[in-house]
This record gives structure tokens, C-alpha cells and sequence, in this order.
């Protein structure tokens, strides 16, 4: 059970998540924690934070983590399966005949591994045929280097993973040079961006999303809308069915879940609603990150009382990437939505305390410990009290996605 731990999604070529690198906060450099931990103390902290399970950090996908040699060499946990665990190794941390050997012991244990730092000038080669992937960092943005390179790898039969990969053309770039799988936040910038007029089935789902956001709630005018659209009625009671959201009462219709759930929660609902029709061809990992920040700005407003009609918090994390998910720039897009400017403001990169909590859930999703501590004491909130919201955010995030996909969580092979 871990109760401090980001995780960064590795996506395949089609941009589809193929596995989560998990970085820990109580392990040294991000390194998966020695657990010297005795029972009483685990139930203590398992008592009073929110606690994942390997399945629910990486939503059933494949576990990239570091591992310190010691805990290697001394034996992994019998919890950790290796069809779903890939052992990340450090190639500037180890002489090459220790990474030899450690390689033979992971390899000998079960474990896939992945190769981290990899230089493709390096002269030593004889630990790859104990690797299985390679982790390439790419920020420097050396394309003719990597072209001309990367094929000793390819011939050894060692996939590429592209790392800090922070555009859809540099993403484009090594896809065509021949890596396997690409880790960044290149799926959450806008492909192109562009003034162009929406869409008008679009439109009507920013509207919709718009009308999440006010204080009134003109549930006539957005019943009208849902029940003149088999696809968004169908999503709405897969939405609010789900067990994440309401383990208790079967409900038939958006003026039902009125009656149940209250005003608040169905202005989110039908924001939810509005933002995963928006999606189109998108990575559906674009909408879990937004389901994540939703959530979590959402609790730290809870924790600051800021109140919740409009449920602004949420609202900004929700609405956080909807540039990239529409393909238009922030500002101009916010235009055409009646957000109250608090939220607003927060959105385009101004400072308020809504773009605090924007801030500080990206920290989170970079596994940036410092600057979580440091916004923990702008905000006054303990810091371990968010890791555990954080990782609130995380189950209610798998959960919703679960009725976006039907599919979802589909292991990777």
C-alpha cells in the first residue's frame, strides 16, 4: 500500500497509455521505498491517508520503477508480479560490469528491464542483450544524432522509449525515427492552434459545459439537450451509475439525479458530461488527466472552503486542458464559455488561489516533492494530507474513466 507516489503515463503510438512510471516521494531520488517500516506503523499510515495499490497507481497497465541495487539484490517484494512490473535501471549509476550483473539478477528474478539514461555513444553494449527497452532522454532535441544511432538498438531487438517528449512534433519526429513509446506531456498541448469557429456540435457542448458554471441551473434548457441526444443521455447514466458515484440508488434520468445528488454535483456532471464528448480522437488519457485535476482542485477547495456553487475548483482543474483537447488557444477558447473570471484567470496562468491548486496537481503529476511542499505552505494544508487527496483523485479518476470506456482497464500484452 503507498501513500506517496506520482505516476507519468508512457504512451504507445497510437497514444493509447502502454504503462505508468511510478515515482515515490519516500524513496530516495524517486526509487521505490525500503519498506523498514514495522506492521503497526503501515495500518498507522494506511489509517490516515488515502493508500493505492499498484493497480490503482498504473489502472491495470504495466509498472516502470526504479529500484535501488540494494533492494534488488536483496529480493523484491513477493507482491509485485513481474508480468506487470518493468524494473528500471540507471545505465549512468553502474559500471558496466556491475550492470552486467545486476541485469543477469533482474532478468533471473523474472523482470523486464528498462534501461534508463541510455547513451547511444557509449561504447559498452554488453548488458543489452539482458535489456528489453531503452529510456532515451530527448530534450535536448538531437534528431540527426538519434537517426543515425538508434538502429544498433532496433538490431539488437531492444525497444525505444523517447523520454521528455513535450510536443506533438517532436512526438511525430521519433515515431517516424522508430521509438516504441514516448513518455511526456506532448498529448496535452494543442496540435495546432487555430481561430477557426467550432464546430456547432461542439458548441452546444461548450454551452452546455458554460451552463455547469453558473450560479443559476436552468435544468429545463439542459434536460432538453440531454434527452435530444441518445449518446450524451446514455453517457450521463453511465456517469452517475457508476459506483464511484452513487454505490445506492438506480437513476433513470438527469431530473432523477437532480433530485438525488443535489444542484452542485450535476453542474460537475454535466461538465464531465460535456468535456468527454469532446473529446473526438484525443488520447483518453488527455481526459483522465483532466478527471484527476477535477478531482483533486475540487478536494483542496473542500479543505479551504472556498465554497462550491459554481463548483469553480473543479472546474479549473477540469477545464485545465481543454486547449489541447479542442485544438484552440486557452484564452480565445474561455471566450466562448460564461466562466466567472476567478476561474478564468486561473485557466490563462494568472495568480489566484484556484491557480495555486492548478499548480500544485501538476507538481503531483511531475512527482516535483519540493514545489508540493512549498505550495502546501502557501495553502496552510498539510502535506501528506495531499498526497492523500491526491490519491482520492486517482480512484475517483479510474472510476469515472471506467464509464467513459468500456474497455477500460485494458491490460497491455
Amino acid at each position: 500500500m503507498f501513500a506517496f507516489v506520482a505516476r507519468q503515463p508512457i504512451l504507445d503510438k497510437e497514444k493509447s497509455v502502454f504503462a505508468y512510471e511510478l515515482l515515490f516521494r519516500d524513496g530516495k531520488n524517486n526509487y521505490y521505498p525500503h519498506l523498514e517500516r514495522d506492521e503497526s506503523t503501515n495500518k498507522l499510515i494506511a489509517k490516515r491517508y488515502q493508500t493505492l495499490d499498484l493497480d490503482d497507481i498504473s489502472c491495470n497497465k504495466k509498472s516502470f520503477i526504479n529500484f535501488q541495487s540494494e533492494t534488488l539484490l536483496n529480493g523484491l517484494p513477493k507482491s509485485l508480479d513481474p508480468e506487470n512490473v518493468v524494473v528500471e535501471l540507471a545505465a549512468n549509476s553502474h559500471k558496466p560490469d556491475s550492470l552486467i550483473e545486476l541485469c543477469k539478477h533482474v532478468k533471473n528474478l523474472g523482470y523486464k528491464i528498462a534501461l534508463d539514461g541510455y547513451q547511444l555513444d557509449s561504447k559498452s553494449q554488453d548488458h543489452l542483450k539482458f535489456v528489453d527497452m531503452v529510456k532515451i532522454n530527448t530534450h535536448q532535441g538531437d534528431y540527426d544524432k538519434l537517426a543515425n544511432n538508434v538502429h544498433q538498438l532496433i538490431d539488437k531487438n531492444v525497444q525505444l522509449i523517447a523520454d521528455k517528449v513535450e510536443t506533438q512534433e517532436s512526438f511525430n519526429i521519433y515515431k517516424d525515427i522508430g521509438f516504441d513509446y514516448f513518455q511526456g506531456y506532448f498529448f496535452s498541448r494543442p496540435e495546432s492552434v487555430s481561430q477557426g469557429h467550432l464546430p456547432t456540435s461542439k458548441l452546444t457542448l461548450v454551452e452546455l459545459m458554460g451552463a455547469s458554471s453558473s450560479e443559476s441551473f436552468d435544468i429545463e434548457s439542459i434536460n432538453s439537450v440531454v434527452e435530444h441526444d441518445v449518446g450524451l443521455s446514455y453517457m450521463l447514466l453511465r456517469f452517475i451509475n457508476n459506483p464511484m458515484i452513487n454505490k445506492r440508488y438506480k437513476i433513470t434520468s438527469l431530473r432523477h439525479a437532480l433530485n438525488y445528488m443535489g444542484e452542485v454535483e450535476i453542474k460537475k456532471f454535466i461538465a464531465l458530461l460535456a468535456l468527454t464528448n469532446l473529446s473526438d480522437d484525443k488520447p483518453i488519457e488527455l481526459i483522465h488527466l483532466s478527471l484527476v485535476r477535477a478531482k483533486f482542485c475540487d478536494l483542496v477547495g473542500i479543505e479551504k472552503n472556498i465554497g462550491n456553487n459554481p463548483p469553480t475548483a473543479f472546474l479549473v482543474g477540469l477545464f485545465s486542458l481543454i486547449d489541447a483537447l479542442l485544438d484552440q488557444d486557452m484564452k480565445s477558447l474561455l471566450d466562448k464559455l460564461p466562466l466567472i473570471d476567478e476561474v478564468k484567470d486561473a485557466l490563462c496562468g494568472s495568480q489566484n488561489d484556484l491557480s495555486l491548486y492548478l499548480l500544485l496537481v501538476k507538481a503531483f503529476e511531475s512527482g516535483n516533492w519540493l514545489k508540493v511542499i512549498r505550495i502546501s505552505k502557501i495553502l496552510e494544508i498539510d502535506q501528506k494530507l495531499l498526497h492523500s487527496l491526491f490519491n482520492e483523485a486517482i480512484l475517483w479518476g479510474n472510476g469515472v474513466r471506467n464509464s467513459i470506456s468500456p474497455h477500460f482497464p485494458e491490460s497491455k500484452p
